[in-house]
C-alpha cells in the first residue's frame, strides 16, 4: 500500500477462522488509512464479511491481531468495537421491526434526562439532523417495520453515521437504494473521507468501487490475493482476482419462447397498506409466456416487490381485478395456495422473508418439498439427502453439507439455498425479486445462466431488478412500472437504458413540470 505509516488507522495481522472443518479466513492482513475509501471484494464466501466481523467484534474467538492506531486490541463484543470507533451497516438489516426509527438509531446507547428517563425529544432531533445530512424523507418517529426496505438501509446507515466512528465498515450499502439514494450516500462517504474517517467498503458492483475507493484489496477463497490503488488497477483485473479467471462478458440469448401465456392479469389494483408509503397498483395487466422472462423494472418504491407479492398472494390485501394461471382464474389467499397451483416467489429480503435461520442448509432446501418426499408420514432421508446433493451441486452452493447451519454461509450462497428450495418443487412460475442483490459477480453469471437453463425447459420468470444491464442481459421482454402504473412493455429491439428510465420516471416527470 501507497502512503506514510503514520497515516495507518487500522492493520489486521494475519488473521485466521474456522468454522467447524471450513476455513473461513486464512492469514488475511488488511491494511486501513485515516481520510481512506478502502474497497474490500471478493466473490460470496471470499470472506469479506467474516473478517469484518472479526473487526466490528461479533466474532471474537479467531487467530491474529488487530492494531488501531498503533495499538493492540483485543474485543470481547460488538460493544467494544463501538467504544474503539468501529462501527458496521450491516448487508442483512439489524433493526429492530416493532421500535421507533430513532429509538433503533440511539438502541443501547439512548439519550437520557434527570432520573434516567429517556430523552425522546433529543433523540428525535439528531434523528431527523442525521436524515437531513443523507437527504431521505424518513420521519424519526415512524415504525421501522412500516418502513420500505431502502428506507430501512438509511435507517441503518444513520445509526452508523450517529457516533462519528473512526472506521466505518459498509458491507453492500447500496444494495436496496434508489439511484437518488445512492447519489446521496455517495455525498456523505465523500465528506467522511475529507474529515479524516476510514471507511471499508464491501462491494462487488465495480462501478461503485472505482468511483468511490482510493484502493482496492481482494480476498479469494478465504485467503488474500492483491491489494492495490484504485488508480494502479482497472475492473476487469479486479474481477480476475476475485474469481482466479476471466468472466465472459453476459449478453441477451434469444431462444423460442412460446405462444401460451401461463400467467396473465388482467386490470389489477392493490391499495397501499397503512403508513406503509409505499404505491398502489393500478389497473395492471401483464401476461408471461412459457419459456418466456419477462423482466419488471422501475425505481425503487415503483411497486415491483407488491406486484410479486399480488401474483403468489403474500399482499396485505386480495388484489382487485384477474389473474389467470394456464388460463384458469385463481385467488390466491396466501403464499401456500400458489405454490401449490405452481407459482413460487424468492423474496428480496432474504434475512426476514426467505431463510430459515435456525435450521440447516438441507432443511431450508427441502421446506417446501417434505411431503413429497414422505411416506405415511415419515420423511425418506434417503430421498431428501439425493435431493439436497442434487441441488447444492447444481446451484454450486458452497458449504461444508446439508447439516451446515444456514446461517453459516455468505449471502449469496444463502440466496442460492432459497432458489434451490423453490426449483425443487418445479413451479410453471419462478418470480425473482431482485435475485441478485448481494451476489457477486461470479455467482450472478451462473444464476444468469440458471435463468436461461429454467426458460429453456419451459419455465415462465418474472424478475425484477434495479440493475438495468441486468434486466437487458437476461429479460425477453421488460414492462417499466412508475408510481404503481404499466408505463411501458418494451420488446428487445425497444429495450435501452435511456427507454426504460424514461418510462419509469414518466409520471414523476409530469409532478414535477406541474409544480
Amino acid at each position: 500500500m501507497t502512503g506514510p505509516k503514520s497515516d495507518v488507522r487500522l492493520e489486521m495481522r494475519q488473521i485466521s477462522k474456522h468454522f467447524g472443518g471450513v476455513q473461513a479466513l486464512r492469514d488475511v492482513t488488511f491494511l486501513a488509512r485515516a481520510g481512506e475509501v478502502h474497497a474490500l471484494c471478493g466473490e460470496n464466501g471470499a470472506g469479506k464479511s467474516t473478517l469484518m466481523k472479526i473487526l466490528a467484534g461479533a466474532i471474537t474467538d479467531f487467530d491474529g491481531q488487530i492494531f488501531i492506531e498503533g495499538r493492540a486490541v483485543a474485543f470481547g463484543g460488538p460493544r467494544d468495537a463501538e467504544d474503539a470507533g468501529v462501527r458496521i451497516i450491516y448487508q442483512e438489516l439489524n433493526l429492530v421491526p416493532e421500535m421507533t426509527v430513532a429509538a433503533n438509531i440511539f438502541l443501547g446507547r439512548e439519550r437520557k434526562r434527570g432520573f434516567g428517563w429517556l430523552d425522546n425529544r433529543t433523540m428525535e432531533a439528531e434523528a431527523r439532523r442525521l436524515f437531513e445530512r443523507l437527504g431521505a424523507p424518513v420521519s424519526p418517529r415512524a415504525l421501522v417495520g412500516d418502513l420500505r426496505i431502502g428506507d430501512q438501509q438509511m435507517v441503518e446507515i444513520a445509526k452508523a453515521l450517529a457516533f462519528e466512528a473512526a472506521i466505518l465498515i459498509m458491507d453492500e450499502p447500496t444494495s436496496a437504494l434508489s439511484d437518488a439514494e445512492v447519489a446521496r450516500l455517495y455525498r456523505v462517504i465523500n465528506d467522511l473521507r475529507q474529515n479524516r474517517h476510514t471507511v471499508i467498503y464491501i462491494s462487488h458492483k465495480m462501478n461503485e468501487v472505482f468511483t468511490l475507493a482510493d484502493h482496492v484489496t481482494v480476498l479469494r477463497d478465504g485467503g488474500f490475493v492483491a491489494s492495490a490503488p484504485s488508480c494502479e488497477t482497472e475492473p476487469r483485473q479486479v474481477v480476475r482476482w476475485m474469481v482466479g479467471r476471466e468472466i465472459a462478458a453476459m449478453h441477451y440469448e434469444p431462444h423460442p419462447v412460446s405462444e401460451r401465456a401461463v400467467l396473465e392479469v388482467k386490470a389489477v389494483s392493490l391499495p397501499s397498506p397503512p403508513l406503509s408509503g409505499r404505491p398502489a397498483l393500478h389497473d395492471l395487466s401483464l401476461h408471461v409466456h412459457s419459456g418466456e422472462v419477462l423482466g419488471v423494472a422501475g425505481l425503487l418504491g415503483a411497486g415491483r416487490t407488491e406486484l410479486l407479492e399480488a401474483l403468489c398472494g403474500a399482499s396485505p390485501e386480495p388484489p382487485r381485478g384477474a389473474i389467470l394461471l394456464s388460463g384458469v382464474p385463481v385467488h390466491f389467499r396466501h403464499p401456500r395456495e400458489a405454490i401449490a397451483a405452481g407459482i413460487a416467489l424468492v423474496t428480496e429480503d432474504r434475512k426476514n422473508l426467505g431463510l430459515f435461520s435456525e435450521m440447516t442448509v438441507a432443511e431450508n432446501i427441502t421446506i417446501s418439498h417434505v411431503e413429497a418426499m414422505s411416506r405415511a408420514g415419515v420423511i425418506d432421508r434417503a430421498a431428501e439427502a439425493r435431493a439436497v446433493r442434487h441441488a447444492i451441486e447444481r446451484l454450486a452452493i458452497k458449504t461444508a453439507g446439508g447439516g451446515a447451519l444456514v446461517t453459516s454461509l455468505s449471502g449469496g450462497n444463502q440466496q442460492k439455498c432459497i432458489l434451490a428450495r423453490w426449483l425443487l418443487i418445479e413451479p410453471k412460475v419462478l418470480l425473482l425479486d431482485e435475485p441478485t442483490r448481494g451476489i457477486d459477480v461470479g455467482a450472478k453469471a451462473e444464476i444468469y445462466k440458471l435463468i436461461r437453463d429454467l426458460v429453456k425447459q419451459g419455465m415462465a420468470i418474472i424478475m425484477t431488478s434495479s440493475e438495468l444491464p441486468e434486466l437487458l442481459t437476461v429479460a425477453d421482454r421488460i414492462m417499466v412500472l412508475c408510481e404503481g402504473r404499466k408505463t411501458a412493455d418494451l420488446s428487445r429491439a425497444e429495450a435501452n437504458e435511456e427507454t426504460i428510465m424514461h418510462a419509469a420516471t414518466q409520471f414523476l416527470d409530469r409532478v414535477a413540470l406541474a409544480s
